[in-house]
């Protein structure tokens, strides 16, 4: 196995987690409810496609778009009758004015240039079709520990990691800069107290080893103390989760 293959079978794994996290469901169905009454919708950054395939769902014409080749045979693998196709956020393989609804999903924390992905957006809206951003702020993540000051370290070392980790507050202020109209936008906490966030928690402590920010060891103790607190009921982390919508 290549090493790009190794590191898209990370990332699959990774939104897999998401996805099956309390509250997930929910969090996405509020992003297709905020599409409003779009019929076709493109989902840029499509992952491994359990979007498209649950806006299909809805009776949604759903095209997936992702930059990863190896994550569309993945995301094809599972859902053989999805659109899915190769393309980047601010080159989108379609025609101008050809869909009514716009949706990123944790992409726009990782584009060094939104500007341009949401002119694209607008260049493959209708008018009056709308745009949802959604994404976490990467700098806010709160996490129960006897170590508050580690745990700080910790979090702010996963979000230096990160292209744009500050993206979702800025998502309003890049909507209404590219000219989208009647901009909204909503926040839902995703709270998360069971041994189901450990992988999460295990991720973001070693993701800071790895950078340098804390050694191993340190890593190390703090992961034990989640794990210890999730077997006596005692974790506890919220992640703000926001949503941007407006339209052309």
């Amino acid at each position: 196995m290549t090493k790009d293959q190794e590191q898209t079978d990370a990332l699959l794994a990774r939104l897999d987690l998401a996805d099956r996290l309390p509250g997930a469901r929910e969090l996405r169905d509020l992003s297709y409810d905020l599409l409003g009454a779009a019929r076709s919708v493109v989902d840029v950054g499509c992952g491994g496609g359990r979007a498209v395939a649950e806006l299909a769902g809805r009776g949604v014409t759903a095209v997936g778009v992702d930059v990863d080749e190896r994550m569309l045979a993945a995301a094809r693998a599972r859902w053989p009758y999805a659109d899915l196709r190769a393309g980047d956020a601010h080159a989108l393989p379609l025609a101008d004015r050809s869909v009514d609804g716009y949706r990123a999903d944790k992409v726009f924390h990782e584009l060094a240039e939104p500007e341009r992905a949401l002119a694209e957006a607008r260049r493959v809206l209708v008018p009056g079709g709308r745009a949802v951003l959604t994404g976490q702020d990467w700098d806010t993540f709160v996490i129960d520990s006897d170590d508050p000051g580690l745990t700080r370290t910790l979090v702010h070392a996963r979000a230096g990691q990160v292209t744009a980790p500050r993206a979702a507050r800025r998502h309003r202020a890049l909507l209404l800069d590219a000219g989208f109209r009647k901009v909204t936008v909503e926040v839902r906490t995703q709270i998360l107290t069971g041994p189901d966030a450990l992988p999460l928690l295990t991720a973001l402590a070693r993701a800071a080893a790895r950078s340098g920010a804390v050694d191993d060891g340190r890593a190390a103790g703090w992961i034990a103390e989640q794990r210890a607190r999730a077997g006596r009921d005692r974790l506890f982390a919220a992640v703000p989760v926001f949503f941007a919508a407006g339209e052309v």
